[in-house]
């Protein structure tokens, strides 16, 4: 429970306008003074919302806003306090669940509107990160989606998995045994909670692991699969290890790049025998599938 919040709410026509604004107020506030939340409605317009510990200077505000967009949307914005409650809850309750080929991340209230035909992945509602709406995250689910129509692989690994959401989705779909890890204690915790919460938990295995330099990784490898959404500069850096822990035409999925870094991403595997067959580009950020052509 957090205690009683100050707010400021806009709702803006579109994605790009909201980041615009959340870009604008970010830069004025630090980490501890204001938290961000910007959701698509179902008209497609986006509610951006902004807490405060303390009363804001409503007129500043207005005028950032009116300075990212126009005067007359400023002048929309509405201020008001928030009783103490579990807000961040609150706001993640109108996350829209989000579609990826198969699959969709959704959160406990829309669990039972998940078309049966659908492989639905419920995120607990206190994680604010790792819920889908992130574009690394839907485009490892899209590649995901589009190499399972022809390609059943039974070593799978998600390098990095944060909340779990790929070892999650590939275990589903495959109702197979993934090996998932990360290098940070609680994501192991809070992924093996959302594995079990999917009725996935005896399906994906979670450690903690920096890198490839558990042994794990050689007994349950080599792998016919590898999804890792981490960052540009790991995924270079893991290139090597990552292909000598692979089988014979494994398939990888890279993301958390933006699109200017893929290009020195791609390079990198390729020279470790690895050749792109998809580039997926979305909202800035690049998700790759490559082979393993050794």
């Amino acid at each position: 429970m957090t205690p009683s919040t100050h707010r400021a709410s806009v709702t803006l026509p579109d994605e790009s306008t909201a980041k615009r604004v959340v870009d604008a107020l970010s830069e004025l506030f630090f980490e501890d003074q204001a938290a961000f939340a910007a959701f698509e409605r179902p008209d497609g317009r986006w509610d951006v919302t902004v807490h405060f510990a303390e009363p804001p200077d409503q007129n500043l505000l207005r005028e950032l806003v009116g300075q990212a967009m126009r005067q007359d949307v400023a002048s929309t914005l509405v201020f008001d306090t928030v009783e103490a409650k579990d807000w961040v809850k609150a706001s993640l309750e109108d996350l829209v669940p989000v579609a990826a080929g198969r699959f969709i991340v959704h959160g406990q209230h829309d669990r039972h509107r998940i078309p049966p035909n659908k492989l639905g992945i419920e995120i607990e509602a206190a994680l604010a990160f790792g819920t889908g709406h992130h574009g690394t995250t839907r485009g490892c689910l899209l590649l995901l989606d589009h190499v399972l129509k022809a390609y059943q692989p039974r070593r799978v690994l998600d390098l990095g998995t944060g909340t779990g959401v790929l070892a999650i989705a590939a275990a589903k779909a495959l109702h197979g045994k993934v090996l998932a890890s990360d290098i940070d204690p609680p994501s192991v915790g809070v992924a093996e909670e959302n594995a079990r919460l999917n009725g996935a938990g005896d399906l994906v295995d979670v450690i903690r692991a920096t890198g490839f330099a558990s042994p794990r990784f050689a007994e349950d490898g080599p792998f016919d699969l590898v999804l890792a959404n981490i960052l540009a500069n790991p995924l270079r850096q893991l290139a090597g290890p990552m292909a000598r822990h692979l089988a014979s035409s494994a398939q990888v999925i890279l993301s958390g790049l933006l699109t200017h870094q893929a290009p020195a991403v791609i390079a990198a595997y390729r020279a470790r025998g690895l050749v792109p067959l998809r580039h997926l580009k979305i909202e800035g950020w690049s998700s790759l599938l490559l082979r393993s052509v050794k």
